[in-house]
């Protein structure tokens, strides 16, 4: 039997909640922002939590969103699943400092190109920042078709209710849950980061853009995701489903209740199905995309931090997003991260590769399925120096131009020509960003200036 859980209980908007104190840190797991988006709640906005009676636990995760996952369940996906996943998944992972008063928040989004992963993954573990004063939400936002899907029958059932971007929906569903919600937990619901990596960075910049997350957060964090992209024209996005669809076969005429007839599971299984459809244009939640708000002066004027690995193309975008969004108004600060684990150098001989830096920036070493006891003296240093970096972001005003972390480094804002924190073995250093290549392959006579 499991050690017996030092409960710990919270009050919010919605019941009671019993989470757990482990380590002089409180975690709450499997904690509801949202109604499943299940049957007739499928492909519509996120609905209110219905209140509970009693004590509610939250002491284990609910199962991730659906999405193609090994027969074997001891091998993980690309997205780090294993095992059983559900519909009803839009859950929360609480990590807080106890004692906890006005702390500073960070919501995180996780990667998987938008249909894999979970916010509940030990890489993304809150513990270090908790013991820093920074409490974590992580989060499962819907996936694949299930997040991005288009049809004429759903806009004929719903015409007045936004179409499409049901993860964008999710993440703004989860800004306000911690606007109403967290000082229960110690927050304060005016200094809140959203952070995501690969499409969870994606996620990130395309809240910089949606007028229903204006004023939800103060700061951003974009690793690996700097996803400058038009929106899908919906027309697009709609033959695409069809098409599809007919894959399985579903006709041109399907209603909305053939299309919530249709399992989760089938949707995971079709490969012409799982990734879903992108982002599209709606006039009233997303009526323009980021990269159009950024050239209009449009869009959210916060604070970016943003970067990319050596061994993975993206830096190149990171620099455009860092120029784009710290030319004018708030600041934007550039990285590169550089350091190979010991562990990993026979197999990252070009530089880490994409997620290699997840777990420094969480200082989750013992807790990643990369990390644990191959990880040496060098990189557990490091973990705890980039860390404090990343929590000196989320702690800084926003009308800082530069910070200080991991001992004594000054991070200084990015402007185009200017310089970025390439963050090596021995820490952070600025150096001059145009000198950077885009990956390690690319020809330096072709790199994107």
């Amino acid at each position: 039997m499991p050690d017996p859980i030092d409960a710990v209980t919270v009050d919010l908007e919605a019941g009671t909640l019993l989470g757990s104190r482990e380590n002089g840190v409180l975690f709450f797991r499997g904690v509801p922002y949202a109604a499943p988006p299940t049957g007739e709640n499928r492909w519509r906005p996120p609905q209110p939590v219905e209140p509970w009676q009693g004590v509610r636990a939250a002491t284990a995760h609910e199962p991730p969103c659906v999405q193609p996952v090994d027969t074997d369940t001891t091998i993980a996906n690309f997205g780090g699943v294993n095992g059983a996943q559900s519909e009803d998944c839009l859950y929360l992972t609480i990590t807080a400092p106890e004692d906890a008063r006005d702390a500073p928040v960070l919501v995180w989004f996780h990667g998987g190109a938008f249909f894999l992963g979970a916010g509940s993954l030990g890489s993304y573990d809150g513990t270090a920042n908790a013991k820093q004063g920074v409490i974590t939400v992580s989060v499962n936002y819907r996936l694949g078709a299930l997040a991005n899907f288009v049809h004429p029958a759903l806009e004929a059932l719903h015409p007045d209710e936004p179409q499409g971007n049901y993860a964008l929906q999710d993440a703004v569903a989860v800004l306000e849950w911690v606007r109403d919600n967290i000082a229960a937990f110690g927050g304060n619901s005016e200094q809140i980061t959203v952070a995501g990596q690969s499409a969870g960075g994606g996620i990130v910049v395309n809240l910089l853009s949606l007028p229903s997350a204006k004023g939800l957060f103060d700061k951003a964090i974009v690793q690996s995701g700097a996803l400058l992209l038009p929106d899908r024209p919906k027309a697009v996005a709609q033959r695409m489903a069809a098409e599809a669809l007919e894959t399985i076969g579903i006709g041109p005429d399907a209603t909305a209740h053939d299309l919530r007839s249709i399992s989760a599971q089938t949707f995971a299984a079709s490969e012409p199905l799982r990734a879903g459809f992108f982002f599209t244009p709606d006039d009233g939640f997303k009526p323009t995309s980021t990269i159009a708000a950024l050239r209009a002066g449009a869009a959210s004027d916060v604070p970016i931090l943003v970067g990319a690995n050596a061994g993975e193309k993206g830096f190149a975008a990171a620099r455009m997003l860092a120029a784009m969004a710290g030319t004018t108004g708030a600041p934007a600060f550039l990285y590169r991260f550089d350091h190979t684990p010991a562990f990993r150098a026979q197999k990252w001989t070009d530089g880490p590769i994409h997620s290699a830096e997840l777990m420094f920036t969480f200082d989750s070493i013992d807790r990643s399925s990369w990390g644990g006891e191959r990880a040496d003296v060098a990189d557990r240093a490091l973990a705890g120096q980039v860390n404090r970096c990343w929590l000196a972001f989320v702690k800084m005003a926003p009308d800082a131009r530069s910070f200080e972390c991991a001992d004594g480094f000054a991070w200084q804002a990015y402007r185009p020509g200017g310089e970025v924190a390439l963050i090596e073995m021995t820490g952070p250093q600025m150096a001059p960003a145009d000198a950077l290549r885009d990956g390690p392959k690319e020809d330096a006579t072709t790199r994107d200036d």
